[in-house]
This record gives C-alpha cells, structure tokens and sequence, in this order.
C-alpha cells in the first residue's frame, strides 16, 4: 500500500505539471487570434501566480484543518474548472477569470504535498516527484502542438482537462491508501504549529524564500518565454514546430530530477544545488551564442532545464531538516509564496523588456536570477542552524 500511495502523489505531480506549459507553448497562435501584443501573456501568468501565492499561503491553516488528500482532491477540481474555462474563451479578459480558479488549486496542491513529501519521505522521493511534475509539463507542449496541427488552440486547453479529470478520478479512488501516514501526519500538526510571522523570523528563512524567488523567476520566464524566443529569433520556423520547443526547458527538469533522484541521498540537497546552477550555467551560455541553427539552442535550453531540475525539489527537501518540524509547514507555505511572486512578477517583466529590445535579451535575464540564486542561497546556510 506505501508504495501505491507513493505512486498516486507522482501521478498528482503529473497533473500539477501538465497546465503550466500550456500558455507558454500556445500563446505565439494565441496572442494573434485574441489580437494582443505577445507581453500581455504575462498579465495572465501574473493572475494565476497571484491566486497561487493566495493559496500557498492559507495551506498551512488549511492542513491544520483538513487532512492533505482531501485539499488534494479539491484542488485538482478547480484546475479542472480553468482549463475547461480556457478552452472555452473567445475573448481575452475571459483568461482572467478562468486563472483564478486554476491558481488557487495550483498552490494548494504545491504546497500541501511538498509538505507531506518532505515530512514523511526521503530526499529522493522527492525528487522522483518533481521529477513527474516534468513529466507532466512535457506532455502538454505536445498535446498543444498536436491541437495546433489538427484543430484549434482551444482543444489543447479542453483535452489536458479531460486528463486532469481521468487523474481526479484515480485520486478519489485512492483514498483509503492515506490512512498509511495518518498517525504520523496527527504527531506532526502538534509539533508544526508556528505560524508565518514566527516563522519569517527564524534565522536564514529570509535569505532562502529571496534565493526561491530569483531560482523561479529564472524557470516562470523559461516556461512562459522559450517557444516565444524561438519564433522571435528563429522566424522561419513553423507554429507547430515553436510550440513543440516549449516542451525543452519541461523535458531538461524531468531529466535533471531523474538523476537527482538516483543520487540524492549520497550527496545530499546543497551539492545538488551547487551542481544544477553549474549546468544551468553552461545552458544558457549557449543560448546566448550567436549562430543562426536552432540545434545549440536547443542543446542549450534542455541543459539549463537539467540545471535547474534538483534545485526546487532539495530547497523543498532541507525545510524539515534546517528549520524544524515546528516551522516546516510555514516555511514550505512561505517558500511556496515566494516563488509564486517570483513567477508572477518576472516574466511579466521580461514580456515588456523583450517588447522594448528584443527577445534575444533571454540568455542575459536568466543568468542574472542564477548568480542572485545561488548566492543568496550559500548566504542562506552560513547563517542558518540546522535542527539536530
């Protein structure tokens, strides 16, 4: 039974992941059929970033009340709603309103299974499961590339829904196979009680939620903006072709917490981090060289993917261990917040930046949140004190 209940959080890891590239992937057919300039992707990311970090931040008041699956269950329901919302849009303030129920199930999910992962499973957990949050986010691209190909970007949207749905079934089905934690999960809420201002007070948490939010500044803006970088500096490519790229940054994550997954527990969250921004590093050198091919680009977007990849799930993965059980929960809801304001704020930023000197100005904004990220991070554990 552990090991099938192991098996429904990936999968819910899966469903997590497939909506976030979908408006990246898209949003080059999209902006022109809803008649908007290609920054305006941002203002929508930016909605449902705002309702995640809304979300996020009631989780920890929501767990002390309701037990992970059932937050679980409704969330995905929403996500549910919004997609079906998007699929259904005919014009483009309709983004908005469909963002708002997808954002708020996002950041419950994020958050709520984070939180049980790290409390009740090893490093490599979860890593695996972020690893299937990549799973997820690679099938989309494909599955909007394939709706360009033979119908409408509206049948992207409305078939990841109907996926979403098949996995809400298999999580209602599954659960009976949570009773495994529940007497420890009961231990837990009576130690993990701080709450966010207490908790934003410990020593290092500071540092860490800024390190987050540069880390995920760097990925939102990969998600939103890599198929849109292709179609501006590689123009002859075809839509379908440029959707499909979306899927790079998604298929280098997955990858990089496949082998984070095998290696975790021997080396341990910081060496994992320390070597993701290297090969991160090395990726976006080489997007940022000037050649008129499309292959290095490629290369060089599937390796800051695989950089990046064991960078969430080890900050994730040190909450429990660095700051305590008491501040766990909170410093994982904090976590989540700030890398959702990371996610709101940044690619919309770039949207503008890009619009006013050019889409090639990627590679250089992405190395910039990689050197704050792991600076503000190795400041993060000389001041931090682990609990024993």
């Amino acid at each position: 039974m552990g090991s099938l209940l192991v098996a429904v959080i990936y999968l819910i890891f899966v469903s997590l992941g497939l909506p976030d590239s979908l408006l990246g992937s898209g949003w080059p057919t999209m902006h022109v059929a809803f008649g908007v300039p290609s920054s305006y992707a941002g203002y929508v990311y930016m909605t449902t970033c705002a309702m995640t970090i809304i979300s996020a931040l009631s989780c920890p008041r929501l767990l002390r009340r309701f037990h992970t699956k059932w937050i679980v269950i409704v969330s995905i329901a929403l996500t549910v709603l919004g997609l079906m919302g998007f699929s259904i849009a005919s014009r483009y303030w309709m983004l908005f309103l469909f963002a708002i129920p997808y954002g708020l199930g996002a950041g419950a999910i994020d958050t709520a299974i984070n939180h049980y992962v790290a409390t009740h499973y090893r490093s490599s957990v979860m890593n695996f499961l972020h690893c299937f949050y990549g799973v997820g986010a690679v099938i989309s691209p494909a599955i909007m590339a394939q709706a360009l190909r033979v119908a409408h970007w509206n049948q992207g949207y409305r078939w990841t829904a109907l996926l979403q749905l098949g996995i809400l079934a298999v999580v209602v089905l599954s659960l009976p196979l949570w009773k495994i934690n529940e007497a420890a999960a009961e231990d837990e809420e009576t130690v993990a009680s701080a709450g966010i201002r207490e908790t934003f007070k410990v020593s290092g948490v500071l540092p860490t939620l800024i390190g987050f939010f540069a880390y995920c500044s760097g990925e939102a803006t990969c998600f939103l903006w890599t198929s849109s970088y292709f179609a501006g500096t590689r123009p002859w490519l075809s839509p379908d072709t440029v959707a499909a790229f979306g899927s790079l940054i998604f298929g280098g994550l997955m990858l990089g917490r496949i082998i984070s997954g095998f290696v975790s527990n021997r080396l341990g969250d910081k060496l994992l981090i320390r070597t993701g921004i290297v090969v991160e590093l090395v990726g976006i050198a080489l997007v940022a060289l000037p050649l008129e091919g499309y292959v290095v680009a490629t290369i060089g977007f599937l390796l800051v993917g695989t950089g990046m990849g064991p960078i969430y799930p080890a900050i994730q993965d040190m909450a429990p261990d660095h700051f305590g059980a008491r501040h766990a929960a909170a410093v994982i809801s904090l976590q989540m917040a700030s890398a959702y304001t990371g996610s709101t704020l940044m690619p919309m930023a770039f949207g503008h930046l890009q619009q006013a000197l050019g889409i090639w100005i990627m590679p250089i904004y992405l190395l910039i949140f990689a050197i704050l990220n792991i600076a503000l991070l190795e400041y993060s554990y000389r001041v931090t004190k682990p609990v024993a």
